[in-house]
């Protein structure tokens, strides 16, 4: 199939804003990189905040299918799979490329910018990750599938910040032991509630 000229910029946009921050790249470096003229990349995006959207937003459903399939392809109950989401992690935070989550440090660029479209998108996409869990601990019969799957989502992504910060991917794995525990626990405490149904014939 062949790329489009939005596709390719957006590929190079990518390649740039993962590898070196959204505010130390220019729209020159990008259309560069894109092999365009800078005419052209206004063409088809209307300022850098459409880009660093559009960003984004070409990240969110390959980020989420590769979760959704890593969860998928690993054996053993609930608790395993949510711990393997972690350990893959770790693996790609292994990679000296890895620059941590690009939603988290885009966003974290745009602080002070609320209302900028990137944020809507990244707050969407943690959204998504965090109700896909919701569901699954729900078919699993958990009660607190909510609460569970904000834990899970804490423990991700405070693993990610101190993953980079101190360039340790062990921290991922810490965390993905103590999800493990937590859906573990949560999974118990649902066999716990089960009532077993009165025998009238004995009454």
């Amino acid at each position: 199939m062949e790329t489009t000229t939005s596709e390719r910029i957006v590929a190079a946009a990518s390649k740039l804003f993962y590898g070196e921050g959204i505010r130390r790249v220019s729209m020159d470096a990008v259309a560069e990189k894109a092999g365009v003229t800078k005419r052209t990349l206004y063409y088809h995006f209307k300022s850098k905040d459409d880009l660093v959207a559009a960003y984004l937003h070409g990240r969110d459903q390959p980020n989420l299918a590769l979760f959704a399939q890593w969860f998928a392809g690993t054996e053993g109950g609930l608790a395993e799979k949510i711990r393997c989401i972690f350990l893959k992690l770790a693996q790609s935070a292994r990679h000296p490329k890895w620059k941590g989550c690009g939603f988290l440090r885009t966003t974290a660029e745009l602080a002070s910018m609320p209302g900028h479209p990137a944020m809507k998108v990244g707050a969407a996409h943690k959204k998504k990750f965090e109700n896909w869990m919701r569901l699954l601990f729900e078919g699993e019969g958990i009660a607190a599938a909510l609460p569970l799957a904000r834990q899970i989502m804490l423990l991700l992504d405070g693993s990610f910040a101190v993953t980079l910060l101190h360039r340790d991917a062990s921290y991922i794995e810490t965390a993905g032991d103590a999800a493990y525990a937590l859906v573990k626990a949560a999974l118990a405490s649902r066999k716990c509630n089960e009532v077993e149904p009165l025998d009238v014939s004995r009454q």
